[in-house]
């Protein structure tokens, strides 16, 4: 089913210690600009189609990797294998497969979250950068990532909910799988993601699971495809790794980002609507955290999946920022 994208082709890379299933568009070889899509949970390279094929008919090369724990690419069975810190790894490794001195960056979701984490270690590697929904905080000392959270939302947030290995999994094994990325997809209440322990984590979403009219039944079957194949568990151990990248970042305390990047949300979206984040956005506290910022750009009436809800929108926003360099 994955060649039924036409444009895309598709090669397994060897990157530190794991088999990376990568998805390319456009020129293969020679001067061709390349840009690293990275994507988030619970997702895959294909949820950067729209915007492959779009940069592809721009002549750019667009490279989405499956990140290490999702679709054809390993998953190690240490749940302490998915920090930031590994996947970095995994990504200079692509981008020296790739023979590139620099690369344009696109993150959404934990791809943004890493794209973030990639341009503080290796921002000699990141020409610009364009994040969709998740903004950088610089690491604070005094409270890890976990006790922010719980201290704003309480323990039955969703990231918290996600912690206890397997109980995610066995919440999401009760469903069928192609609902379950129907509900998933069709998440629109601007608020954040709260998981009463007496509820589903399903019966707190507040989508009805019929397909999101951006997506199609063959959309929905390849995530169910591969998800079947593979579960969860990888994806959600990118969570239950959250305090543990902290901890190894502590080198960075404070350290801004300097790449030149912009940012894109919708106003619908969990994590524009998460405590003080509208704020942070728009009072200051981002654009000193990340000095070059250049633009933000906040889609009304969108929510969570921002790149395949407005495809054509999120292309052209990548593409004009990326012409300027």
């Amino acid at each position: 089913m994955a060649a039924a994208v036409e444009g895309v082709r598709h090669r397994t890379l060897e990157a530190n210690g794991v088999r990376l299933h990568v998805a390319e568009a456009g020129p293969e070889e020679g001067s061709a600009p390349v840009v690293l899509l990275l994507h988030g949970f619970p997702d895959l390279w294909y949820g950067w189609r729209h915007q492959m094929s779009a940069l592809a008919a721009r002549g750019y090369r667009a490279v989405a990797p499956d990140l290490r724990g999702y679709g054809d690419s390993d998953s190690p069975p240490d749940a302490s294998s998915y920090t930031t810190f590994h996947v970095v790894g995994d990504l200079v490794a692509l981008i020296s497969d790739l023979g590139q001195r620099q690369v344009f960056v696109v993150g959404h979701d934990w791809g943004a979250i890493v794209a973030w984490q990639l341009c503080l270690l290796r921002p000699d590697l990141v020409r610009a950068l364009v994040n969709l929904s998740v903004v950088y905080h610089p690491r604070r000392p005094e409270m890890s990532p976990l006790q922010a959270i719980r201290a704003a939302c309480g323990e039955d947030h969703y990231m918290c909910r996600f912690q206890e290995f397997g109980v995610a999994e066995a919440e999401f094994a009760l469903y069928d799988i192609k609902w379950v990325f129907k509900k998933t997809f069709g998440m629109r209440k601007p608020a954040p993601l709260i998981l009463p322990k007496d509820k589903s984590f399903f019966d707190s979403l507040d989508s009805d699971g019929t397909c999101p009219p951006w997506l199609s039944e063959e959309d929905i079957s390849y995530y169910a495809e591969k998800f079947a194949k593979t579960g969860f568990t990888g994806g959600l151990n990118y969570y239950r790794c959250i305090d543990r990248s902290w901890e190894l970042s502590a080198a960075w305390t404070g350290a801004p980002i300097k790449v030149p990047s912009k940012f894109i949300v919708g106003d619908l979206d969990i994590t524009y609507n998460a405590p003080g984040v509208p704020d942070y956005i728009h009072k200051g506290g981002f654009k000193a955290s990340v000095p070059n910022l250049e633009d933000v750009v906040v889609m009304e009436g969108v929510s969570h999946f921002i790149n395949q809800e407005k495809p054509n929108e999120v292309s052209d926003h990548i593409c004009e920022f990326f012409s300027k360099f």
